[in-house]
C-alpha cells in the first residue's frame, strides 16, 4: 500500500489520516469490518462499519489503479515507447479513465485504416494537413503516390492521411473528455420494439417507443431496457445531437477555412461518426449500467438487511406447513432447537373426509409435541390452508403465522439441505425451512443464496461480482450485529462470524458434536486450527448462554474481562450482581479504568452490555393476520383497505403481500402525501401496513395500492416515524458515504450524473 493513498482517502471520505491509517493497518492484519467497528474504536476514532467498508473499498480501488499503472509502464518500456514526459503523465493520473486515455494512442491495436495508411508512409502528409498551413492538399499529396504501396492517386493519399487524422482525434485526451461531458448532458436513451416481437415482448410495452435523457434515467428503467434488448425484444441506442458534437470537435481541431482545414474537418467528422461516437456510446452504456447496478445493489442490500434482521419468534415448539392442493400439505414438527421430530402429509383441501382426517392429525400433533406456534408457507394454497387451520379448535396460546417461503424450495434442493436431512425429500426440507424461518429468520436465511430470497431489483442483471461482495458484507454485518449462540448455531451461520469462515465453522460443529456443548469461550481455543487471531476476531460475537462465565453470554470481548473483574473487585460484588443491579453500575467511574489501550468508547460499550447482556437488537415479534375472505386476486376490489406486509422495496415503489399470492405495488407517488425520494424513508421490508386498493388488472395480474392516509394497521405503533433514530442517522451517513464513493468509482460520467441531482 502506497503511503500516498492515506491522505487521499482521508480527504475523499472526510476522515483524519490517523483514522484511515489505523483502519488500513487493522485490515492489513486480517481484522474484519465488524470486529474493527465493535472492538477497535480507540484506534479508528469510533468509525462505524459504513466508514470502515468505504476505506477498504477505496483502498482496493487505488491498489487496482496502481496495478494497472505498473502494467502500462512495463508495456511501454518493453516496446521502447516510454518517455520521461509520458511516464510523468501516467504516474500523475488519478483515475482509471484518465490513465486509459493517456495509454490509448500507445495501446497495441489491430490493423486499422490509420495503421494501414501509416504503413503506406502517409503519416508525414497527415502532419502537413493537420498543421493547416496555406497549401494545396492535392499537390502535396501527389508526392506520396506510390502504386507499389497501394497509393494509386493523390486522392488515395489524402484519404489515407485523413484516416490517420481521424485516429488522432479519436485518441486525443481533451476531445474524449469533452465528448464525455457532452454525452452525459445531452445524450438520450432510445428504445424501440423489434418488428413482429410486439406480442412476445408485451411485458416491455412501455419501452416499445421510448426516449429519455441519459442523465435522468432511473436505474430500474435502464436495467429493464437492457434486459429487453438482451432477450431480443428491443433495440437500444444512446444518441446525441450530432451537429452540436461536431461543432465542439471543430472548435478543438479546425483552425481556419483553407483547403487543408477543410480536409481536417472532413477527417474530424469521419472520426466522430466512425470512431468517437460508437466509443462514447459504448462507454456511456457501461457507465450507466454501472450506475444502475450500484443503485439496484444498494436497494437489494438494504432490503436484505431488513429481512435478515426481521423479528424472530424465538425458541418455540413449531408445527410448520408447506401448503399444496393436489399433492397435499407437508407438515413437520420441530423442537425448540429446530430439530425435526415428526413428518406428516395431510390433504385438508381435497374432500370432507380428507379434511376431517387432516383436522384430527393436526390436533394430535399439537398435543403430542406441545406445539406453541404454527408456521404456514405463503405460497400456493397458503391462504386456504391458513383458513382451514384457523377453523380448528386450537389453543389460544398457539400462534398461527403466515411465513414468506421465498427461497425455501431453493434451500430444499441445496447441498446444505441434503447434508442436514439426507433421508428426507425436498418437501420435508422445505417445510423445515419454513418453520425455522419463523423461529429465527437470520439463522435460516443465511443458508439460502440471497438472490433467491425475493427482495432484489433486477438482481440477475447486475454485476454479479459486485452484488456478491455487497450481499456478503450485509450478511456478515447482520450476523455479527445479532451475535451467534455457539452451541446451537449451524455451520452456515457460524461461517459468517467474524474471523471464522467455512473450515473453522465446520471445526466448531464437529468439536461440539464430539465433546458436547462449549462451557466457555475459552474452550473454543481447543478447536483445531482456531488460532489466537481467529479467536480474537470471533470471540466477542459468539455467545454461550449457560456458560461458566456470565460474560460469555454478552458482547463483552474476552480481552476486556480483566476490566470487568477490576470493576467487580472495586465494588465488592459478583459479575452477576453487576449485571442485575443498575445501582451498582451507576457507581462505576469509567475514567478510573481508562488505559493506553482502552478508552471511554470501549468502556461505555462494556457498561451498556452489562446492563443488557446478549440483548438481541432485533425488534419484538408481532403476530399478523391477512384479511379474511380475501384469498385470491379475484377477491380484491378497488377501494378495499387491506392489511399487508412489505416484501420488497425498489427505486420506483414498494411491493406488499396482501395474502392473494400476488404482491401489489405501491408506486412511490402513493407512499405518502408528501414527496418521497426514497421508499426506505417511509417503510421497510417486513413492516406491517394497511393499504388501499386503487386498481386491479386481472389480465396482467397487477394490483395497484396506496399507503396515503393509511400507513399502519389500526392500533399499531407507528414505527416509521419513531423508528430508531440511530438507525436513520446511520442510513443518512451511509447514503453520504455512497455519494462520496461514487466520486471515485472510475466512472467517467459520474460527475454529470451527480450534478443532475444537485
Amino acid at each position: 500500500m502506497s503511503e500516498a493513498h492515506i491522505p487521499k482517502i482521508a480527504q475523499e471520505l472526510s476522515l483524519t489520516p490517523r483514522q484511515v491509517q489505523a483502519t488500513c493497518d487493522l485490515l492489513g492484519e486480517g481484522a474484519t469490518v465488524p470486529f474493527i467497528a465493535r472492538y477497535r474504536k480507540e484506534a479508528t476514532g469510533s468509525l462505524d462499519e459504513v466508514a470502515i467498508a468505504a476505506v477498504r473499498d477505496r483502498l482496493n480501488q487505488l491498489m487496482e489503479l496502481d496495478k494497472r499503472r505498473e502494467a502500462i509502464l512495463k508495456s511501454l518500456e518493453e516496446r521502447g515507447q516510454l518517455t520521461d514526459e509520458l511516464k510523468e503523465k501516467i504516474l500523475s493520473a488519478e483515475t482509471m479513465v484518465v490513465l486509459e486515455d493517456i495509454y490509448l494512442p500507445y495501446r497495441p491495436k489491430r490493423r486499422t485504416r490509420a495503421t494501414i495508411a501509416k504503413e503506406k508512409g502517409l503519416e508525414p502528409l497527415a502532419q502537413l494537413l493537420f498543421a493547416q498551413n496555406d497549401m494545396d492538399p492535392l499537390a502535396e499529396a501527389a508526392a506520396f503516390v506510390d502504386p507499389e504501396k497501394g497509393v494509386d492517386s493523390a486522392e488515395d493519399a489524402l484519404a489515407g492521411a485523413c484516416d490517420i487524422i481521424a485516429e488522432w482525434v479519436n485518441e486525443d485526451q481533451t476531445a474524449r473528455a469533452r465528448m464525455r461531458d457532452f454525452y452525459s448532458s445531452k445524450a438520450v436513451f432510445k428504445s424501440k420494439v423489434i418488428p413482429e416481437k410486439e406480442a412476445e415482448g408485451i411485458k416491455y410495452k412501455d419501452y416499445f417507443d421510448w426516449e429519455e435523457p441519459v442523465n435522468t434515467a432511473p436505474s430500474h428503467r435502464i436495467l429493464a431496457m437492457r434486459r429487453g434488448e438482451k432477450e431480443g425484444f428491443l433495440t437500444l441506442r444512446v444518441l446525441s445531437p450530432e451537429d452540436e458534437a461536431l461543432e465542439i470537435l471543430d472548435g478543438l481541431f479546425v483552425k481556419g477555412k483553407g483547403p487543408a482545414s477543410q480536409q481536417v474537418q472532413m477527417a474530424v467528422h469521419d472520426s466522430y461518426k466512425r470512431l468517437l461516437s460508437p466509443s462514447m456510446e459504448t462507454e456511456i452504456r457501461l457507465a450507466t449500467k454501472k450506475r444502475a447496478d450500484e443503485e439496484a445493489i444498494r436497494v437489494f442490500v438494504e432490503n436484505l438487511r431488513q429481512l435478515l434482521l426481521a423479528p424472530p419468534l424465538g425458541q418455540k415448539n413449531i408445527l410448520a406447513v408447506d401448503p399444496g392442493f393436489r399433492t397435499g400439505c407437508k407438515v413437520v414438527c420441530l423442537d425448540r432447537q429446530g430439530k425435526l421430530l415428526h413428518t406428516e402429509t395431510i390433504y385438508p383441501l381435497q374432500s370432507e373426509k380428507a379434511a376431517a382426517d387432516a383436522r384430527s392429525k393436526i390436533l394430535e400433533m399439537c398435543e403430542r409435541f406441545s406445539i406453541e406456534a404454527i408456521a404456514v408457507g405463503n405460497g400456493t394454497a397458503g391462504r386456504e390452508t391458513e383458513t382451514f387451520i384457523r377453523g380448528l379448535d386450537l389453543s389460544k396460546n398457539i400462534h398461527l403465522v403466515m411465513v414468506n417461503e421465498s427461497g425455501a424450495s431453493v434451500y430444499s434442493a441445496s447441498e446444505v439441505a441434503r447434508e442436514e436431512f439426507p433421508d428426507q425429500d425436498v418437501t420435508v426440507r422445505g417445510a423445515v425451512s419454513i418453520g425455522r424461518r419463523l423461529m429465527d429468520p437470520l439463522a435460516e436465511l443465511v443458508k439460502i443464496d440471497p438472490k433467491s430470497i425475493g427482495v432484489g431489483q433486477y438482481q440477475h442483471d447486475v454485476d454479479q461480482g459486485a452484488l456478491k461482495s455487497s450481499l456478503d458484507d450485509v450478511v456478515v454485518s447482520s450476523v455479527n450485529r445479532v451475535g451467534v449462540e455457539v452451541n446451537t448455531a449451524s455451520k452456515q451461520l457460524l461461517t459468517y462470524v467474524s474471523g471464522l469462515g467455512p473450515q473453522l465453522a465446520k471445526g466448531i460443529v464437529e468439536y461440539r458434536n464430539e465433546h458436547g456443548p462449549f462451557q466457555s469461550r475459552e474452550g473454543l481455543k481447543q478447536v483445531s486450527r482456531l488460532g489466537p487471531k481467529a479467536f480474537e476476531q470471533a470471540a466477542g460475537f459468539l455467545r454461550i448462554r449457560d456458560g461458566e462465565n456470565p460474560l460469555d453470554r454478552s458482547a463483552v470481548h474476552p480481552e476486556s474481562y480483566p476490566i470487568v473483574d477490576a470493576m467487580v473487585r472495586d465494588l465488592s460484588c459478583s459479575v452477576l450482581d453487576l449485571m442485575r443491579e443498575e445501582k451498582l453500575r451507576e457507581k462505576i467511574d469509567l475514567e478510573q479504568y481508562v488505559s493506553e489501550k482502552v478508552g471511554l468508547p470501549t468502556l461505555n460499550d462494556i457498561l451498556l452490555e452489562l446492563s443488557k447482556p446478549g440483548r438481541d437488537p432485533r425488534e419484538q415479534f408481532e403476530t399478523f393476520r391477512f384479511e379474511e375472505g380475501v384469498e385470491k386476486i379475484e377477491d380484491v376490489k378497488p377501494g378495499m383497505k387491506l392489511p399487508g406486509i412489505v416484501t420488497n422495496l425498489t427505486a420506483f415503489g414498494v411491493f406488499v403481500d396482501i395474502g392473494v399470492h400476488q404482491d401489489g405495488l405501491v408506486h412511490i407517488s402513493e407512499l405518502s402525501n408528501r414527496f418521497v425520494k426514497n421508499p426506505a424513508e417511509v417503510v421497510k421490508v417486513h413492516q406491517k401496513v394497511l393499504v388501499t386498493v386503487l386498481d386491479v388488472d386481472l389480465g396482467r395480474k397487477r394490483i395497484a395500492l396506496s399507503l396515503k392516509g393509511s400507513q399502519l394497521k389500526p392500533g399499531e405503533v407507528p414505527k416509521v416515524e419513531e423508528r430508531n433514530r440511530e438507525e436513520r442517522r446511520q442510513e443518512r451517513k451511509q447514503e453520504k458515504r455512497q455519494k462520496q464513493k461514487s466520486t471515485f468509482t472510475n466512472n467517467p460520467f459520474d460527475a454529470a450524473f451527480r450534478n443532475r441531482n444537485q
